[in-house]
């Protein structure tokens, strides 16, 4: 698969079945963000991967109504970073953009290995820093729930979480989002 591909392939799918979490896949999503660009290499990026049945339940706990769905997960990765561990210039703070760049390369290595990788922002940071022993001057990003797509349509989704694992959601056009040469208003 290329990265085209994986790109295209790539879907944030909530009805998950059961996939059974290696060293080998801890491993190889490990390495492509170990390997992706940063700001002078500083590699701000820190991970937990969680797979013992136990601790995810124990991260059960953590999620937001609306996110059950993720209960099904095989392993949850937390994902997580503080601004002093990359590039502080004047007030830009790099960590965010290094660790997002990273991690999409996790997301990616994850379709091509057949997997689902979803990001979700509806959990609590506190939480799931106090079940990982994650420390308080870290920021937690966001989990990203790995398991793999299943033909069968979740029980705990929403109708419109079930629209969207029966189609891809829309997209914003090319022309809201890219300009050339210069920025141009737009109606948003």
């Amino acid at each position: 698969m290329d990265v085209e591909e994986a790109i295209n392939k790539r879907r944030a799918y909530r009805s998950l079945e059961r996939v059974e979490i290696t060293e080998d896949i801890i491993t190889a999503l490990a390495q492509s963000a170990q390997l992706f660009c940063s700001c002078f290499n500083n590699q701000p990026w820190r991970y937990v991967f969680v797979y013992d049945q136990a601790t995810l339940r124990e991260m059960h706990t953590a999620l937001s109504s609306g996110n059950e769905w993720a209960r099904a997960a095989s392993m949850m990765i937390a994902v997580f970073s503080k601004p002093e561990l990359d590039c502080l210039i004047k007030t830009r703070k790099y960590y965010l953009f290094d660790t997002g760049m990273a991690t999409a390369a996790m997301i990616l290595r994850a379709t091509e290995l057949g997997l689902v990788a979803h990001p979700i922002a509806g959990f609590s940071p506190k939480k799931t820093r106090e079940i990982l022993g994650i420390p308080d001057d870290m920021e937690v990003i966001t989990l990203v729930i790995i398991g793999k797509h299943s033909n069968s349509i979740s029980p705990v989704l929403s109708e419109k979480q079930i629209m969207a694992e029966k189609k891809r959601p829309k997209r914003v056009p090319l022309s809201k989002f890219i300009h050339r040469n210069r920025y141009q208003k737009q109606d948003e």
